[in-house]
């Protein structure tokens, strides 16, 4: 029986509910569930990938807790999937039977890539489709944001306008127009605005993508710089924090909670905030001072503002947030459908199966 030894993600505890026939049934179940309203039939989708690649089920599935315990248990290893864990000289030396190092992403930092392939290693990666459906659900966030569209939607008709506080007053149409009869002020355009990265990681990095076919000038900042070869490729430059703040037109969050991220953009932080900046966070609500922010939307210092991962989940009725017109709450949907995630487990079983199984033939 093949060995797969996996990081310990969330995501990634699915692995063994696929290819382990020793799994908890009380992992079975939970992940049938969390996938249920998109996949109904999770015990059959196994079944139909495990028949997909005949050889890689029955698999002994281990996780990796940190570093050490990767290390620990790298000597038994076939492949091994990994997202943050390093894999350098000091582990190869320790896996002899080692036949494939899958990335649950696409930044090849935490590999070497030498090594692995002077040990004649394939390296693979994986561009995750929930990454993708991330940073789509972050632009429509700002998008929407920037165009007004949940303040305006449905309201055409006069006195749905004027109880909204617009003021659709006719203009003289012999020297104009009709275009934005409802005359909606304050309505943002993508193209030749400052697009900043607060993190430029898997997501960012999609994100700046979509924000350099928009037209924007796309910076970022993080702790560690990218190299000159990825900015290129993905056309952003790097800046200090401060000037991220005052320079951008339009902010998107993309960093993991920890103690270091925690209230990043506070009081101050705001403050520096170019006024007027609509700032969009599908990482986690902690990211910004809760209090902070509610001072910089209640001020006008912010322009609009959109959460998909709430401070409470489910939000309370209380939840303050829920007040503001330039505000959008969304319930921790960026993720887009189940059917992403498995479909990027079929890839990397697929890249297993064919180092593991194929090659051993």
């Amino acid at each position: 029986m093949f060995r797969i030894l996996v990081e310990d993600d969330p995501y990634l505890r699915i692995v063994p509910a696929i290819l382990d026939p020793d799994a908890p049934h009380d992992q079975l179940r939970a992940i049938a569930d969390f996938l249920a309203h998109d996949v109904p039939d999770f015990a059959q989708w196994c079944r139909n990938l495990r028949q997909a690649l005949p050889g890689l089920y029955p698999a002994k599935v281990e996780l990796a807790f940190d570093q050490a315990n990767l290390k620990a248990k790298l000597p038994h290893a076939d492949g091994v999937i990994v997202e943050g864990f390093h894999i350098g000289g000091a582990e190869l030396a320790a896996a002899p039977q080692l036949s494939i190092v899958q990335k649950f992403g696409t930044i090849l930092s935490n590999i070497d890539v030498a090594s692995c392939a002077t040990r004649g290693i394939p390296v693979a990666i994986q561009r995750r489709r929930v990454n993708i459906a991330v940073a789509e659900h972050a632009f429509a966030l700002m998008i929407a944001l920037a165009k007004r569209l949940t303040e305006t939607a449905g309201l055409v008709e006069e006195m749905d306008l004027r109880k909204a506080g617009f003021d659709p007053t006719p203009y003289d149409r012999r020297y104009t127009t009709n275009s934005n009869f409802a005359r909606v002020s304050g309505l943002k355009t993508l193209n030749g605005s400052i697009f900043g990265a607060l993190g430029a990681g898997e997501i960012g990095r999609e994100l700046a993508r979509h924000a350099a076919s928009f037209g924007m000038q796309v910076l970022y900042h993080q702790r560690h710089r990218m190299s000159a070869a990825d900015e290129t490729a993905i056309g952003a430059q790097y800046i200090p924090f401060h000037e991220l703040l005052e320079k951008s037109d339009f902010l998107a969050l993309n960093l993991p909670l920890n103690a270091t991220t925690k209230g990043i953009l506070d009081r101050k932080a705001l403050q520096n905030l170019k006024r007027g900046a609509i700032v969009v966070n599908t990482a986690r609500a902690q990211l910004i001072e809760r209090e902070a922010l509610l001072e910089a939307l209640d001020s006008g210092h912010l322009g609009g503002y959109g959460l998909d991962v709430g401070y409470e989940e489910p939000a309370k009725p209380s939840e303050p947030l829920l007040k503001y017109r330039n505000v959008i709450l969304t319930p921790h949907t960026a993720v887009a459908g189940r059917e992403n995630g498995l479909l990027d487990m079929a890839d990397i079983f697929t890249n297993l199966w064919r180092a593991i199984v194929l090659a051993k033939k």
